[in-house]
């Protein structure tokens, strides 16, 4: 079974380079509408946040259309991931666009790395690959482990070969997270679901949940600069958005520190997400009544 899901993914991998675009997007988006069909779990989760996001008022057609155009742009995140290493410099580069890179840029200058905190939003590794191809920035990232462990292997080992240190979500992520730093890295850190460790308790769109406290502890703890940042795909490419950095400086305990800069972070990302809620690849419980909506459920 291992070894099964490791060859899908490889395979899909190898089909997404030597597919056409022309072919393999529509295709891909086809497959991600039929998985949402079936995955009924899922589908529930993604209608509770659209609906958190866009309000009660979206309903019906219209909320069945959404929920279709999430699982559709997720397939499209997987085929557009897979297809990096066959484009070409100039093709990455050409396909991406961006608003407030400058941020980037200044936070390198001072020396201490920049956090790059993330909603799940479009294409981050074609971002990630952009900013080592077309700026030389040394990039990291931080990503949850995944099951089998041979699966966490391969994408690490596809990641790096997009020029990405990779650090996997454990005990010991901390203290890679700020060597990463200390060699004035631009950090990948996915802030919109809270899967272990230390958390704050957040306000995050109308309702009261648990948000990973690691992005403002880094911040606090190195210097880093704290970006919110979002990617957006769109046809042929992606586009990306740097926000103003999160103010993180420390004013009292430092757990009382992670807290407030953990809620402004928060607010950030609610920007972000409500540009393109239809983008937003969260498709696991996030929220407290989600859990309990899942455990009735299955009761």
């Amino acid at each position: 079974m291992t070894r099964g899901i490791v060859h899908a993914f490889r395979l899909a991998s190898v089909a997404a380079r030597v597919v056409p675009p022309a072919i393999s997007l529509p295709v891909a988006r086809t497959v991600g509408r039929i998985a949402g069909y079936l995955d009924r779990d899922r589908r529930r989760l993604v209608e509770r946040n659209l609906r958190r996001v866009r309000g009660p008022e979206l309903t019906g057609r219209q909320l069945r259309r959404s929920v279709d155009l999430v699982f559709a742009s997720y397939a499209d995140y997987y085929l557009q991931s897979f297809r990096l290493p066959s484009m070409s410099s100039e093709e990455i580069v050409s396909g991406f666009t961006e608003e407030g890179y400058e941020r980037i840029a200044e936070g390198l200058e001072a020396g201490n790395g920049v956090i790059m905190a993330m909603p799940h939003l479009g294409s981050w590794e074609w971002a990630a690959h952009w900013l080592t191809l077309h700026h030389g920035v040394p990039v990291g990232c931080v990503v949850e482990s995944l099951e089998p462990p041979e699966l966490f292997d391969w994408y690490r080992s596809f990641r790096a070969s997009l020029g990405m240190k990779v650090v996997g979500l454990g005990p010991g992520a901390g203290t890679e997270t700020m060597a990463m730093l200390r060699e004035n890295r631009a950090v990948c850190l996915p802030s919109d679901r809270h899967v272990g460790g230390a958390g704050v308790e957040v306000e995050f769109f109308g309702e009261v949940t648990m948000l990973p406290a690691g992005p403002a502890t880094l911040a606090l703890r190195t210097g880093a600069v704290l970006l919110p940042i979002a990617i957006y795909d769109h046809p042929g490419g992606c586009h990306g958005v740097v926000r103003p950095p999160v103010a993180a400086q420390r004013e009292g305990r430092l757990r009382d520190d992670v807290a407030r800069v953990t809620r402004a972070l928060a607010a950030e990302l609610e920007v972000l997400i409500a540009a393109e809620p239809e983008q937003w690849h969260l498709l696991q419980p996030n929220w407290p009544s989600d859990r309990k909506e899942s455990t009735c459920g299955s009761a």
